[in-house]
């Protein structure tokens, strides 16, 4: 079967319903994982998700702000949750899908200054990644994992806009982009959407709100990731090649998150 898993930043679900239908209906991902819900469990449009075929759905939700969830053509088995937050945000919601692990990661933004002493939310970020690596580490790489979300680093070169005038910008900073390695080297991690799009070409799936045209600035940033453990390569691959890649055109539609879906492919 082909299990295809879609991760998008929905910047509100209640107000991108429409779109999150719209892009059922045209790309048919069997799980989407939505990060920046802004809403509590009890107040999720169920409905909307049950009427595209998305029935099964675990939620992870908080007032006002983070909140992340799961919603899925099939159903979702309990995973062992990650405590990696230790704000204890609504950042992270995990569930098994057709055998494979999927833990959906909402990671802080992390301010405006790159200094763990001066801003508690750059400390904050970068010892959310430090959890997370830690546990990563404890686990079995053999077993089929996929790390996914809005992690809120554009780790490489071709990450960003411009490298030279983002590496003292939070989000593509040394320290950071140290930190996103650590976490892949602890999970032996593949980075499923580079894979499939490997470096030079420039690749983004966040733009601001402040560009009036985001395509003629593309003063991008790639934010969301489908990261996968050597437990699942060979499903990734099972056509020759990675089956990844960023729907960019959904920052085009009416209302958009600032975000664009990114999906993956996997044979089972």
């Amino acid at each position: 079967m082909r299990l295809r898993l879609s991760t998008w930043n929905v910047n509100s679900v209640r107000l991108r319903a429409e779109q999150v239908a719209r892009f059922v209906d045209e790309q048919a991902p069997d799980v989407i994982c939505m990060q920046e819900i802004k809403c509590q469990e009890g107040e999720f449009p169920r409905a909307a998700f049950e009427a595209v075929g998305l029935p099964h759905i675990k939620i992870a939700g908080q007032k006002g702000w983070h909140g992340v969830a799961i919603a899925s053509r099939l159903p979702i088995e309990d995973a062992a949750p990650l405590n990696v937050c230790r704000e204890g945000h609504a950042r992270c919601v995990g569930g098994k899908v057709a055998g494979v692990e999927i833990q959906n990661f909402y990671i802080p933004a992390g301010g405006d200054i790159p200094d763990r002493e001066l801003n508690p939310k750059f400390d904050h970020k970068l010892d959310f990644f430090e959890q997370l690596t830690a546990e990563m580490g404890r686990r079995d790489p053999k077993a089929p994992l996929a790390i996914v979300g809005d992690l809120n680093v554009a780790p490489g070169e071709f990450d960003v806009w411009s490298h030279r005038q983002m590496s003292k910008i939070v989000s593509h900073t040394p320290v950071e982009i140290e930190a996103f390695g650590k976490l892949m080297a602890a999970g032996q991690f593949t980075d499923l959407v580079r894979e499939a799009v490997p470096e030079p070409e420039k690749l983004f799936s966040w733009w601001s709100y402040r560009a009036a045209d985001f395509r003629k600035s593309n003063r991008g940033l790639r934010l969301d990731h489908v990261l996968i453990s050597p437990g699942l390569r060979e499903a990734a691959l099972r056509e020759g090649k990675a089956a990844a890649r960023v729907h960019d055109d959904v920052r085009e539609w009416a209302r958009p998150s600032d975000h664009a879906p990114v999906s993956a492919d996997f044979g089972l």
